[in-house]
C-alpha cells in the first residue's frame, strides 16, 4: 500500500466499526439470501417455458447486462461511492444530480442502439452454427432492452443509500424484482412477449420500492446535465473500470458463443449454465458479495481517512470471514451439484442435455469460490483507495487468461472446463492482486487457509458418503430430501470441528444464524 501516513492507535479509529459493520452485512445477507431464494424460483418458470424460450431469452437478457455493470453496479459501487464518500452533504447531492443525470441520458442513448442493432447484437453472440432459434432471441432482445434504463435507475438508488450505509431497502431490493417477476409468470401466458414483460416488471419493482427510503433520507436526486467537478473524479474512474468490463464482457460473449455452438454443444445447453449460474451466484453473492458490499463504505472512509492500519485490519477479517463461509459450500457444491440443478426440474422433464450442463458446470464454479471470495474482497479495497488502474489492469489480464483457458479446456472437458478455467485464473488474479496490494498480511491469511479449507474437504467427505445412502438425483423431492440431509450433516460437521478448534469465525456464524 502505498502513501500511508502515521494512523490512528489500532483499535481507536474503528472502535465504531463491528458493531455496525456486523448489523450491516446481517441485512445485506439476509436480502441477498432472499433474493436467491426467489431467484431460483424465477428461474424454476424460465426453464418451464421449455429450453427453446429459454435459451433465447437467456441469450437477449445478457444484452442489457452486459452493459449494466458499466452504467449500473460497477459504475456506482467501484467509482462512485469513493469519490461520494470524500464530500460533504451538499456536495454529496450536487454530485448525485449531475451523475444520475448524465446516466439517465447515456441509457436512453445506449437502449436505442440495442433495439435498433438487435439482430447484428444476436449475430454477435451466436455462434456460426447455433443451437438456439435466432428470429425468437432477436425479438427478445428488443423487448429486454429496456431493463438497462430500469436497473441502472434501481442502481442508483442501490448506490445512494449504500454509501450513507442504509442497506435494507436496497438488499431487499432485488426480492422484489423477483416477486413481481414471478407473479408476471405464473398468472400470464408462456410466451416469448410475456416472458420478457416479467423481467422488465421486475426491474421497475426493483427501482420503486427504494424510492421511499431515499425520500425519508433526503437522498433522492433530482437528475441534471449540469457538470459537477468530482463528476470528473468518478469519469477517470470509471475509464479504466472500462477496461476490465469490456474484458468481462469479452468473455460473456465468447462464452455466449461457445454454448450456442451446435457443433460442441446441443440445444439446452443455455439453459444448463443458466442453472448453474443461479446456483452459484446464490452461494457466492450470499457468502462473499454481501459481506464485501457491507464493508465497501467501512473500507472507503478509512481509505478518505488515511486510517491505514485500520484498513489493513478490516483487510484481514472480511478475508477470514468470507473464506471461512465459502470454503464449505465450495467442498458441498462439488458433491451435491447434480442435486442442486435438479431443484430446476418443476414439471419432471427437464432435457438430459440441460442437466447435465448445468450439473458439469457447477461443479466445477464450486472450485472457485473460495479464490473468487478472496478476490472479491481485494478488489474492493483498491477501489476504496481509488488504485482503480491496478485493480482493472489485474481483472482485464485475468478475464482475458479465463477466455484462453475456455478455448484450451473447454473442447477436451467440455462442462467441467468452464469451471476449471475459473478456478485457474481466479488463482492466478488473487496471488497478483496480493502482491500489489502492499504489506499484504499473507501469513495470517495462509494459517486461517490452513485450518478452515481441511475443515472443509472433511465435511465434503461426509456429505458426499452419505449421497452413497441417499436418493439419487432422478427427480425434485428425491434430491430435496438428499440436499436437506446430507447438506446439514456436511455443514454440521464442518461447524462442529470449527468449534472443537476454536475458529474465531464460527461464533460470529452462530450468532448470526440465531438472529
Amino acid at each position: 500500500m502505498t502513501s500511508e501516513p502515521t494512523a490512528q492507535p489500532p483499535g481507536e479509529a474503528p472502535a465504531r466499526a463491528p458493531k455496525s459493520t456486523a448489523r450491516n452485512t446481517l441485512i445485506v445477507m439476509a436480502g441477498t439470501l432472499g433474493s436467491r431464494l426467489s431467484g431460483i424460483v424465477r428461474q424454476q418458470l424460465i426453464v418451464s417455458f421449455g429450453s427453446t424460450l429459454s435459451d433465447a431469452f437467456l441469450l437477449a437478457s445478457r444484452v442489457p447486462n452486459l452493459l449494466r455493470e458499466l452504467l449500473a453496479e460497477g459504475a456506482l459501487v467501484n467509482s462512485f461511492i469513493p469519490v461520494y464518500k470524500s464530500l460533504g452533504t451538499e456536495e454529496r447531492r450536487a454530485l448525485a444530480r449531475s451523475f444520475s443525470g448524465a446516466l439517465i441520458a447515456i441509457n436512453l442513448l445506449l437502449t436505442a442502439i440495442g433495439i435498433l442493432a438487435a439482430p447484428w447484437i444476436v449475430d454477435l453472440l451466436l455462434s456460426n452454427h447455433p443451437n438456439v432459434d435466432v428470429a425468437l432471441t432477436v425479438y427478445m432482445v428488443r423487448l429486454v432492452m429496456p431493463f438497462l434504463m430500469l436497473i441502472s435507475l434501481a442502481s442508483i438508488a442501490m448506490g445512494l443509500l449504500n454509501a450513507d450505509e442504509h442497506f435494507r431497502e436496497s438488499s431487499f431490493a432485488p426480492i422484489a424484482f423477483n416477486l413481481a417477476s414471478i407473479v408476471v409468470l405464473l398468472l400470464l401466458p408462456k410466451t416469448a412477449t410475456w416472458l420478457a414483460l416479467g423481467w422488465l416488471v421486475g426491474g421497475l419493482a426493483q427501482l420503486v420500492v427504494q424510492l421511499p427510503a431515499l425520500m425519508r433520507f433526503g437522498l433522492l436526486p433530482t437528475p441534471t446535465l449540469e457538470g459537477h467537478p468530482a463528476l470528473g473524479r468518478v469519469l477517470r474512474q470509471m475509464a479504466p473500470f472500462m477496461l476490465t468490463t469490456g474484458a468481462r464482457q469479452f468473455l460473456n460473449i465468447y462464452v455466449a458463443r461457445l454454448l450456442s455452438n451446435g457443433q460442441l454443444f446441443q440445444s439446452g445447453t443455455t439453459t444448463g449454465y443458466g442453472n448453474a449460474e443461479t446456483m452459484f451466484t446464490m452461494a457466492n453473492g450470499l457468502l462473499v458479495v454481501s459481506p464485501a458490499l457491507a464493508l465497501f463504505p467501512r473500507f472507503s472512509q478509512l481509505a478518505a481517512d488515511r486510517q491505514w492500519d485500520a484498513f489493513r485490519t478490516l483487510t484481514v477479517q472480511a478475508l477470514r470471514t468470507v473464506t471461512f463461509l465459502s470454503a464449505p459450500a465450495s467442498a458441498l457444491m462439488v458433491v451435491l451439484a447434480p442435486y442442486l440443478i435438479r431443484i430446476f426440474d418443476l414439471n419432471g422433464r427437464m432435457s438430459s442435455t440441460t442437466f447435465a450442463a448445468g450439473s458439469g458446470i457447477l461443479n466445477g464454479w464450486a472450485l472457485a469460490l473460495l479464490p473468487w471470495a478472496i478476490n472479491t474482497i481485494l478488489l474492493r479495497t483498491f477501489y476504496a483507495r481509488e488504485r482503480t488502474r491496478d485493480a482493472v489492469m489485474v481483472s482485464a489480464v485475468g478475464f482475458v487468461v479465463e477466455v484462453a483457458l475456455y478455448s484450451l479446456l473447454t473442447p477436451h472437458l467440455k462442462f467441467l472446463g468452464f469451471g476449471v478455467s475459473t478456478t485457474i485464473s481466479g488463482v492466478l488474479m488473487a496471488i497478483a492482486l496480493m502482491v500489489l496490494y502492499g504489506r499484504f498480511p499473507l501469513g495470517a491469511l495462509l494459517v486461517h487457509l490452513a485450518r478452515v479449507v481441511p475443515l472443509a474437504l472433511v465435511a465434503g467427505m461426509v456429505t458426499w458418503a452419505l449421497t452413497r445412502v441417499l436418493p439419487a438425483p432422478t427427480g425434485l423431492l428425491p434430491s430435496l430430501v438428499t440436499l436437506a440431509v446430507a447438506g446439514a450433516a456436511g455443514l454440521g460437521t464442518y461447524l462442529a470441528l470449527a468449534v472443537a478448534l476454536r475458529v474465531p469465525e464460527v461464533n460470529g456464524v452462530l450468532r448470526r444464524l440465531r438472529r
